[in-house]
């Protein structure tokens, strides 16, 4: 009986805090758990990506398969998540703000215009904002691309100090715009088709997690495949800078896209893809179905709904014209 008192009371108790949790503190604690668990999940996937990448032949060629019973046989469990923590330290704040500001943008466009659809293109113009704010934001340092780097770090703290003290805040945003040039289409549209698939969700399967999984796995795939060859030009155009200096001047991206395509073949804008989808659509189909159960979990009210409470509200603390 004391057991089970100790229950009620501690249940009560997690009750009041989500309840006095605003919305946005929500959904930022259910974007970072989303982002967290997501990255964990796909860790064994990401490492054999990136040793498929560096280390091709010894890789490539015994396959997927081998390539995992390699890492377990010699580096054991723990070698599929070598370098996972100092990711999911990244990923989680990152997937935080992301999540959060496409909730925000969303209902503030809806807020400011709301004569507006709630339709795909809402979640698309609210998905791109939000993947540019999450990549300018804190959270989005450039830590991870400096760390690999000829220079060894002691860990993730050493990593910053050193940064900061070479070269400044500039230094640990050091790429950020190459990044908003890819995020800004791919985050759109990821938002865009989950949304879109989940539509078209019969009303009784909406909370069944295999649709949601399929619905995510859906948007990765088309996210990643309409947004791939941009980013295999923003590749080329940041070689073209760091060989400038000898071969003159840099080209656009029209330019560097024509040229991949006359000289490489169209097919070049998309090398690479299937191995990208190795990571890219189970971390996307992941972390939008732990968002929307965490959602769930934190009682976060659905989106037309908290839209609409604020349009009320305002309209109702607007001063009447008539006269009394």
């Amino acid at each position: 009986m004391e057991k089970r008192g100790d229950e009620r009371r501690g249940g009560l108790f997690f009750d009041e805090i989500v309840e006095s949790m605003p919305v946005f503190a929500k959904e930022l604690v259910a974007g970072g758990v989303a982002g967290g668990f997501a990255k964990t999940v796909v860790a064994p996937l990401e490492r054999v990506k990136i040793l498929f990448q560096t280390r091709r032949a010894e890789f490539q060629s015994i396959g997927l398969l081998g390539s995992f019973k390699k890492i377990a046989k010699t580096e054991g469990i723990l070698g599929f998540y070598r370098g996972n923590g100092a990711s999911v330290a990244r990923i989680v704040p990152y997937a935080a703000l992301h999540y959060m500001a496409y909730e925000q943008y969303r209902r503030w466009i809806i807020l400011s215009y709301p004569g507006i659809g709630r339709g795909p293109v809402l979640d698309l113009v609210a998905g791109s904002f939000a993947g540019g704010t999450a990549v300018v934001g804190p959270s989005r340092l450039n830590v991870k691309g400096l760390s690999q780097a000829k220079q060894v770090y002691g860990g993730i703290f050493d990593c910053f100090s050193k940064i900061y003290r070479e070269a400044g805040t500039r230094g640990l945003y050091r790429g950020v715009a190459p990044s908003l040039y890819g995020i800004f289409p791919y985050s759109g549209l990821k938002f865009y088709f989950y949304e879109e698939m989940k539509s078209h969700v019969p009303e009784e399967h909406k909370k069944d997690i295999t649709v949601k999984l399929i619905c995510g796995s859906t948007a990765g795939v088309l996210g990643q495949t309409f947004t791939y060859p941009l980013d295999v030009v923003r590749r080329q155009m940041q070689v073209q800078r760091l060989l400038a200096s000898n071969s003159g001047e840099l080209k656009g991206t029209m330019e560097s896209l024509v040229m991949i395509v006359q000289k490489q073949g169209w097919k070049q804008l998309f090398s690479g893809l299937s191995i990208n989808y190795l990571k890219v659509v189970p971390s996307v189909a992941i972390g939008f179905t732990v968002y929307d159960i965490m959602k769930s979990w934190l009682r976060v009210p659905p989106r037309d709904d908290t839209a609409t409470e604020v349009i009320t509200d305002r309209s109702n603390t607007q001063p009447s014209s008539i006269g009394s």
